[in-house]
């Protein structure tokens, strides 16, 4: 055990095991050695933050390993999601058109790192900015000292705790804009995982904005 509260090492390990068990290095065109050799460098990140990461709840994860579009698109990574406890998988939102997806870039208030994988800490699917338009939600986050979640970011988030994402408690990632108003966002439709989009100035009361420290670190 570290100093926290949990053991972060372990839950590292958790985290790319189940990335493992979804076909990551496959999907990837990788080995599962060439896989492991790619993320474990990242494990080092984690240490010196122990003290101050907190076990996870449906809300808010102490940390992400995130795989970007780099390694393996969007919307292979989303096809292997689930709401929890459920097998339907994950889909795309027929209103995103074909291509459009690749649009959608970090905004660079970000400074999301170069490369296939990274971690994101202190995670929180944004509840608290239910019923307030992303517009006025970006807003209230840089006063506390947070950050937007990326697309990538979403997925690694349900990804790796699906119960993350429930009724009610959806959220939107106003971290990938692609240069006009839309704002992609996770959701629940026909029993699965959605990745959509809603518009920057329209609140919905079921959809908060989820956040991050603004520090996302790559491999040494």
């Amino acid at each position: 055990m570290t100093g926290s509260a949990f053991d972060v090492a372990a839950e590292f390990d958790r985290q790319v095991g189940t990335l493992m068990d979804k076909g990551y290095p496959g999907l990837a065109g990788m080995s599962t050695e060439q896989f492991t050799e790619l993320v474990t460098p990242l494990r080092g990140a984690i240490d010196p933050r122990a003290a101050e990461l907190a076990p996870p709840t449906e809300a808010r994860v102490p940390f992400l390993l995130v795989v970007t579009r780099e390694l393996i698109q969007v919307e292979e990574r989303l096809r292997i999601t689930a709401l929890a406890g459920k097998r339907k998988p994950g889909f795309v939102d027929r209103h995103f058109a074909e291509g459009d997806l690749a649009r959608f870039d970090p905004i660079k208030e970000l400074e999301v790192p170069t490369g296939p994988a990274y971690l994101l800490f202190d995670v929180d699917r944004g509840e608290e900015f239910r019923n307030l338009a992303p517009s006025a939600a970006v807003e209230r986050m840089a006063a506390q000292d947070r950050l937007p979640l990326t697309i990538d970011e979403g997925i690694a988030f349900i990804t790796q705790f699906p119960s993350a994402l429930a009724s009610n408690r959806c959220f939107s990632l106003v971290g990938s804009r692609c240069g006009d108003k839309r704002v992609p966002a996770l959701w629940i439709s026909q029993g699965a995982p959605k990745l959509g989009w809603c518009w920057y100035g329209n609140p919905h009361t079921w959809l908060g904005s989820a956040t991050a420290h603004p520090v996302r670190v790559g491999p040494e």
